[in-house]
């Protein structure tokens, strides 16, 4: 049996088997359309994936109609690939995890080390595609699952960039992986509500991570350390966050890097009350934030580790070509490495065949605005 992912289903999926919720309750028979009615069932339901012994005959984010957007074409190599189903599978078995939290059940926490080292070996090899993966991969309404992937994989990457000592980093990855594994506790009738919360509501949400601490802490054992970063990644510089109020350094630094990934990662994620923000807009609202929520010198090494254009970014440039970054500079952010996708004649690289335009090298060349990759052409020769 196949299993996907609940925000990878997409209206018009057609299967060569019947789709099922269980394995006894079909979702869609064999051969007809899915609709947008039935994915809206699943995420009432709270269902995070479905299975099916057959195969995507329509839809098939592997093999792509030439149709859709000129982003998705470019991204669609076969290290994508890979690191999409990489990615699946680190949400199939952290949904997992979450599932035997909400019932009660204990999970071994050599698992989840597992899942983490899984994770950051991936990420040492394939730093920069998974950035633009994250970032612009991922399609569909972004859940508390990969919210939790997203967030560690930042958070490992400016841990690397303030040279944390391995076990440090190790500490800094877990308290991100399970910074919200106490949203577990919190009625699902509340933790899901469309729309706003009540104060008394609001203030349930906020014990989710006194509720955090104590599943780390308690039941999987992991050091106090660990507990106190997830516990205090709500917390702000300016002493006006929760659950205890704390200030300036009194919030551990491993706290102050998930505070500021957590918050990045729901900016670019896609919300059911808004869209994402591209990865530059996300950044100038960090820059912008003038030391309320964050450490400012985190927020500098933020911004050393992803750039002001982080990977993956879609930029217009002065020559009215368009690409989108490949690398950054740290000590030039306003000038990365740009491969090409639609030269200033309008060719598209529907191939990925485009030049790589250093603009640290090129000049009289440089980024005019970002680009929301929907408003790139449809990929059509």
């Amino acid at each position: 049996m196949k299993t996907l992912l609940t925000n990878q289903l997409q209206p018009g999926m057609i299967f060569s088997e019947s789709v099922y919720i269980e394995e006894d309750t079909i979702l869609i028979p064999a051969n007809v359309a899915l609709l947008e009615k039935d994915i809206e069932r699943l995420k009432k339901w709270g269902i995070e994936m479905v299975q099916t012994p057959g195969d995507i005959l329509v839809g098939d984010p592997e093999n792509p109609d030439p149709r859709r957007g000129l982003a998705q074409l470019l991204f669609n190599n076969p290290t994508q690939r890979k690191l999409m189903k990489d990615y699946t599978g680190w949400c199939q078995t952290l949904t997992g995890y979450f599932e035997k939290i909400r019932k009660g059940s204990l999970i071994e926490r050599e698992g989840l080390l597992n899942l983490l080292a899984s994770i950051t070996n991936t990420l040492n090899e394939f730093r920069g595609d998974m950035i633009q993966l994250i970032l612009y991969g991922v399609k569909g309404e972004s859940t508390i699952i990969e919210n939790a992937i997203n967030g560690t994989i930042i958070s490992y990457l400016v841990g690397q960039e303030l040279a944390l000592l391995p076990h440090k980093l190790q500490q800094l990855s877990i308290a991100a992986l399970l910074r919200d594994i106490g949203m577990a506790k919190i009625p699902a009738s509340i933790r899901e509500k469309q729309g706003g919360l009540e104060n008394k509501e609001l203030q349930l949400i906020k014990t989710h991570t006194i509720h955090t601490y104590k599943l780390i802490t308690k039941e999987l054992q992991f050091s106090e350390d660990v507990g106190m970063a997830a516990l205090q990644h709500h917390e702000r510089w300016d002493g006006k966050g929760y659950p205890r109020g704390l200030k300036g350094k009194e919030i551990l630094l491993t706290g102050r890097v998930i505070s500021i990934a957590d918050a990045f990662e729901a900016m670019v994620s896609e919300r059911p009350y808004r869209d994402s923000m591209i990865g530059y807009t996300a950044m100038r609202t960090i820059l912008s934030d003038n030391g309320r929520r964050f450490d400012p010198e985190v927020v500098k090494v933020f911004i050393r580790t992803l750039g002001i254009y982080p990977i993956g970014s879609i930029v217009l440039l002065s020559d009215a070509s368009i690409g989108r970054v490949v690398q950054n500079h740290p000590d030039a952010p306003l000038r990365p490495e740009i491969k090409i996708m639609v030269n200033t004649e309008g060719r598209q690289y529907l191939k990925d065949e485009g030049e790589i335009l250093d603009l640290m090298q090129t000049k009289g060349v440089f980024i005019a605005r970002a680009v929301n990759p929907k408003e790139l052409p449809t990929g059509q020769t």
